[in-house]
């Protein structure tokens, strides 16, 4: 399914002072945004993958410091490294857990995504895909950035397979994707949509003839 902009293509919003225009990728654990962010890349948008800038504030000392008196020793390795999966299975337990994680990550990747922003502008960048896998509103800080938003759907248990299949523990998975926004409100909050209950290539399609079409191409 595809679901057309309600707004002409080429009125931005040009929020917070960007220019540069900003398409996000929404879509729960396994429902294949890394295909449709790839889709885009691959027609010359710049990409900024908000899961990598996570993984380097984890890098950041006062982040592991604050992880750890929240969360416990164990969260790093022998190496003094993030420990990612302990910490997703201690961060994502509970909601109030996730919350925690959040109050401490969160400030930090928006320092480092706005400041990414920046820099793809002022190198002249047109526009940029944004892949945004813990969107939970428009609202909310980053995606009241966006453009334009994207949603990838798919069956909760192609989703389940998928990530399995990627190495992550099926518990983890479900317990991941219980505590995301449902598919209706991705639906709701996104300008356009993406069943991806096919193959790759199918949703690749998609998103490459969509992105023809905005353009005008």
């Amino acid at each position: 399914m595809l679901r057309a902009l309600s707004y002409a293509p080429e009125v931005a919003l040009q929020a917070k002072g960007f220019i540069m225009e900003k398409i996000f990728v929404i879509g729960g654990m396994g429902a294949g945004k890394s295909t449709a962010r790839k889709a885009l890349v691959d027609q010359g948008l710049e990409y900024i993958d908000l899961d990598k800038i996570g993984h380097e504030v984890h890098t950041w000392q006062v982040v592991k410091d604050d992880l750890v008196d929240a969360f416990g020793a164990d969260v790093l390795d022998e190496e003094g490294n993030v420990n990612r999966r302990v910490l997703a299975k201690k961060a994502f337990k509970t909601p109030a857990d996730t919350r925690k994680l959040n109050r401490i990550t969160q400030p930090r990747i928006e320092d480092a995504f706005t400041t990414r922003l920046r820099e793809l502008e002022d190198a002249g960048c047109e526009a940029v895909v944004v892949e945004h896998s813990a969107f939970k509103s428009r609202s909310m800080s980053l995606a009241d950035l966006a453009d334009v938003i994207i949603a990838v759907l798919a069956p909760l248990e192609t989703r389940v397979e998928r990530a399995v299949a990627s190495g992550f523990d099926e518990k983890d998975v479900r317990r991941r994707i219980a505590q995301q926004i449902t598919d209706a409100e991705r639906i709701e909050r996104a300008d356009v949509v993406f069943n991806n209950d096919g193959t790759k290539e199918e949703l690749y399609n998609k998103v490459v003839s969509w992105w023809h079409e905005y353009n005008g191409i």
